[in-house]
């Protein structure tokens, strides 16, 4: 670690590269669980060994678990071993330790928060640190009102006016299930927290590939004169999970993949995708433009639903060399369970770029791959010169945007195959971060974290975007929930999807991308 001085106006840039750290105590609420242990820790670690944190920093993890602050740095040790980007060295693994600390309390007791303000009163003047502090709630959404209640109550939260010392609080997702309870937990997080100190995250938005929609969009002349209707046929976008539930059954039975997928990461995903361009890079500004097109999303009504969306489960299959069982039959689930493992939506967009192009959006769980895409098409070529063939027309052009795995992009364009005959043949132009740059990606919670420090706000949710999106969402799940189905259609286990969101697709004749 090193020292890094704070640049005191965050707010007047969005790129975290501009900013710099501030001397702050990170408190992990659910310190001993399994995200802190897989994503925060690890991805401390990596920020701390590419000289990004600052020596005036801390981390204290804060849960019921009888821990002390050396098994906390075991555990730690364990997780950055297993999961950390990069290998641990005994070096920077001990300097990197002693910023570790653990306090043992329980969410719902004031004297809890008592001991952890204490704890962190005498912590902080040891490393420097003037008071400023992140909470990061890696809790169940259940415990959100409680955490927040009580870090106010407890005297934990800096007031929101003044420059130093700062508090900002991270929140995971779910934001609430559907629109009331989003609602709610706003007005929760409001009524202790300004605006400008919570941090919803969304790791999609940490990825590489997604913060390079931004610069491929405009920093490219090539591109933005063909973002809009005039020149794009559809957009597929796909988000597709190998594994089946596992063990996030009881998790699941309660979201489905509407409210898991499709109304944070995804609608978050096709915001960035499909908006204006912002006047400035400044957070509120590219925010101010993402919810500018979420609330152009056209609405589903509910006797459209069925027109525009499919819902599915899937089934018994044969997966990976060996037999897998249907959702209904893994452990935890409902054997008449009516969550839909699958989503496939039509979706259009009500402004003047994207009047009449359709947005095709899927996701599902135990497909054949892990695979995160969007496919943006652009129309075909007029039948003539070398497009004549209308039984055997040419492969239309596809900016495809690989988010994971091996994040990059690819241009598929007509080329002339060599010889004495004018033959076109799709090939395709591709860019991998890995081979490019010879260096793995940051991980999502490493770019995340270190813009939460530097207070850059311009990759999280906003509350009027969260409730946009859930309101776009709300007449889908009130017309499935009124519909009264026992059962929904099933696809295999490790195939793409039913046959029904092939039939939502073909009826526009277009047919989903074969990943």
């Amino acid at each position: 670690m090193n020292d890094i001085q704070f640049d005191e106006n965050p707010l007047t840039s969005g790129l975290a590269d501009k900013l710099l750290p501030q001397a702050c105590t990170m408190v992990i609420f659910g310190g001993a669980g399994d995200l802190s242990r897989r994503k925060l820790i690890p991805a401390l670690y990596n920020l701390a060994l590419d000289g990004l944190l600052p020596t005036q920093f801390a981390v204290v993890g804060f849960a019921v678990d009888a821990l002390t602050d050396e098994s906390f740095r075991e555990f730690a040790r364990e997780g950055i071993e297993t999961f950390s980007r990069r290998s641990l060295s005994e070096e920077d693994w001990e300097d990197f330790a002693g910023h570790l600390f653990y306090q043992q309390g329980n969410f719902s007791d004031a004297a809890s928060y008592a001991a952890l303000k204490a704890r962190l009163e005498a912590l902080e003047p040891q490393f420097g640190i003037p008071g400023s502090r992140v909470y990061y709630l890696a809790i169940p959404p259940s415990f959100i009102d409680t955490c927040v209640f009580g870090l106010h109550d407890g005297g934990l939260v800096a007031p929101a006016d003044q420059p130093l010392p700062f508090t900002r609080l991270i929140v995971e997702k779910p934001i609430g299930r559907d629109l009331p309870s989003a609602r709610a937990v706003n007005r929760s997080l409001k009524a202790c927290f300004a605006e400008h100190q919570l941090y919803r995250i969304d790791h999609y938005l940490g990825k590489e590939t997604v913060q390079n929609i931004l610069a491929m969009r405009f920093g490219n002349s090539i591109f933005e004169p063909l973002w809009n209707s005039k020149y794009i046929d559809h957009v597929q976008i796909t988000v597709a999970e190998a594994e089946g539930v596992g063990t996030r059954a009881g998790y699941y039975e309660t979201a489905g993949a509407l409210r898991d997928m499709v109304q944070n990461h995804i609608l978050q995903l096709l915001s960035l995708i499909a908006m204006e361009p912002p006047w400035s890079m400044r957070a509120d500004v590219i925010r101010d433009r993402r919810l500018d097109l979420l609330q152009c999303l056209r609405p589903i009504r509910s006797r459209d639903v069925d027109r525009h969306a499919v819902r599915a489960q899937y089934a018994s299959g044969f997966y990976r060399g060996k037999n897998a069982p249907g959702y209904r039959r893994e452990e935890r689930v409902a054997a008449d369970s009516t969550t839909e493992t699958y989503v496939a939506l039509r979706v259009f967009i009500d402004n003047w770029r994207w009047a009449g192009v359709p947005i095709y959006i899927r996701t599902g769980k135990a497909m054949p791959k892990r695979v995160s895409e969007v496919a943006v098409q652009f129309k075909a070529v007029p039948h003539m010169l070398f497009n004549t063939d209308t039984d055997h027309p040419l492969e239309p052009n596809v900016l495809a945007l690989r988010i994971q795995p091996d994040e990059g992009m690819s241009l598929r364009i007509g080329s002339k195959l060599p010889g004495p005959k004018v033959r076109i043949y799709p090939v395709k132009m591709d860019f991998r971060y890995g081979s490019t740059f010879g260096d793995q990606s940051p991980e999502a919670y490493e770019r995340l974290l270190l813009d939460v420090i530097v207070g850059d706000a311009t990759l999280f949710m906003r509350d009027d975007a969260v409730e946009a999106s859930w309101q776009w969402i709300q007449p889908i799940l009130d017309a499935w929930e009124a519909s009264g189905e026992r059962w929904l259609p099933e696809y295999p286990a490790g195939t793409w999807g039913p046959v029904e969101a092939d039939r939502l697709i073909d009826a526009d004749g277009h047919a989903w991308r074969q990943l």
